[in-house]
């Protein structure tokens, strides 16, 4: 059976194609830095969003047409399964993910649970023998069940913080079994509401031992994935304890993991945090700690995860730019951890959606490689601090001076001039190498 009759495999057509089924801007098979586009960006699938998303808000039912839904129970699962790889091949993706209650329904028990996980797991295994795409992460949801609702690895009850590590070493199995390139950790629940009846150092000492537990089960076990922290600020808890890449980071240095963990950050958290997409990489990146990105954006008029498909083109470039730096992602990837608007219903609007995103981080990518092949922003950032350079400066970067020396050097000093920051101008320069990037 197929589940999107009407859709052919999506080809790479150029950018005056009128084809809404084909690549304008992303050349899977182009080289690019001694590889090819397709696999230095490692574009992945969202599972959740992609195949089991309803489209439903707070406010309205869901509205998702999917042609699978006529099934229930394992069988819908089963049937998912069908689709999905059916997806990845006419997209030609080279990666997926999911969280277990994706692929298979939670059963009565944890063991009912795990039987159906082994049957899908099974199945996706077979599919996988003769499919192209991988496995980028996957991950266990430990926050939308009620029993998760003061949280999972910081629970105030002992037997949830066991069920939750239970859930996650069958994660870790999963992983190793299919193949798992990474393995993802995002605390939905991890957090709190009001110090009024919490135990904050507690609740932060038991996760770090929650994690050191996987560390120490996945090195038991063989799978060698990288891990991954993915930060989020608030929603559904009013503080999370993984607010954003700063307080992940600081938390994992406090507790020994940052040489076990990375990042996967998230351009719609990032939003949420007060942050640019941009800030979030970069700070990941000057630490050695940026490690596979969920590709989205948020809207700019709404203050919750709206998970919307990327075409922001300054947004993709910025993001590129980093991850260019940064070599790459390494075992990570660009997975798309965005859905369609409630509005785009049909089958037929998931490839769409996925193109413009796979199409927009396209842009962006080359659009970075040409901003740090003519060092547009690194010789504007070299002057600005050239004073450290030389001189007093550079004895600063040295640890050369105290502040007797600095007061002697400060005393000498005429007027204080300053140099004009020159931002509309990098914008301007920025828009100007967008417009141009594919003008050949």
């Amino acid at each position: 059976m197929s589940y999107f009759p009407e859709i052919k495999a999506i080809q790479y057509e150029g950018a005056k194609s009128k084809n809404p089924y084909a690549f304008k801007f992303y050349n899977p098979e182009e080289a690019f830095e001694g590889t090819t586009m397709q696999d230095y960006l490692r574009f992945g699938v969202a599972y959740w969003h992609t195949f089991t998303e309803d489209l439903s808000d707070p406010f309205g039912a869901g509205t998702a047409i999917r042609p699978w839904d006529t099934y229930s129970g394992i069988d819908l699962a089963k049937a998912r399964v069908e689709a999905a790889f059916e997806f990845f091949e006419k997209l030609n993706v080279p990666y997926f993910c999911f969280h277990d209650v994706d692929i298979a329904p939670e059963g009565e028990t944890l063991a009912e649970s795990n039987q159906n996980l082994d049957v899908i797991v099974g199945m996706i295994k077979d599919y996988m023998k003769t499919s192209k795409t991988k496995l980028l992460w996957n991950t266990v949801n430990n926050f939308t069940h009620p029993r998760f609702v003061h949280g999972a690895g910081s629970a105030s009850d002992a037997d949830v913080f066991a069920y939750a590590a239970a859930k996650v070493k069958k994660g870790l199995e999963i992983g190793k079994e299919l193949g798992a390139e990474s393995y993802v950790f995002w605390g939905g629940r991890e957090g709190y509401e009001t110090l009024l009846n919490t135990d904050m150092k507690l609740e932060l000492d038991n996760l770090g031992r929650f994690f050191h537990l996987a560390v120490d089960y996945a090195k038991e076990i063989n799978f060698d994935a990288q891990f991954l922290i993915e930060p989020k600020p608030k929603e559904p808890t009013s503080h999370q304890y993984d607010f954003d890449v700063a307080s992940g980071y600081a938390f994992l240095q406090h507790y020994g993991l940052t040489d076990k963990f990375k990042f996967n950050i998230e351009a719609n958290h990032a939003t949420l945090a007060g942050h640019t997409f941009e800030h979030e990489l970069h700070y990941a990146r000057i630490n050695n700690m940026l490690g596979s990105v969920d590709a989205n954006q948020g809207h700019p008029l709404l203050g919750w995860d709206t998970d919307e498909f990327p075409t922001d083109l300054y947004t993709t470039t910025l993001a590129m730019y980093e991850i260019l730096k940064n070599g790459g992602l390494g075992r990570g990837g660009l997975n798309f951890d965005a859905k369609v608007r409630r509005g785009s219903f049909s089958p037929e609007d998931l490839f769409e959606a996925h193109i413009a995103g796979m199409d927009s981080f396209a842009v962006g990518l080359k659009t970075a490689k040409k901003l740090l092949e003519d060092r547009v922003l690194e010789d504007i950032v070299a002057e600005r601090y050239s004073s450290f350079s030389s001189g007093i400066g550079k004895e600063i970067v040295e640890g050369k001076v105290g502040l007797k020396e600095l007061e002697q050097h400060a005393l000498q000093l005429g007027e204080l001039k300053q140099s004009s920051g020159k931002l509309e101008r990098i914008k301007a320069t920025i828009n100007q190498y967008l417009l141009t990037s594919f003008a050949e």
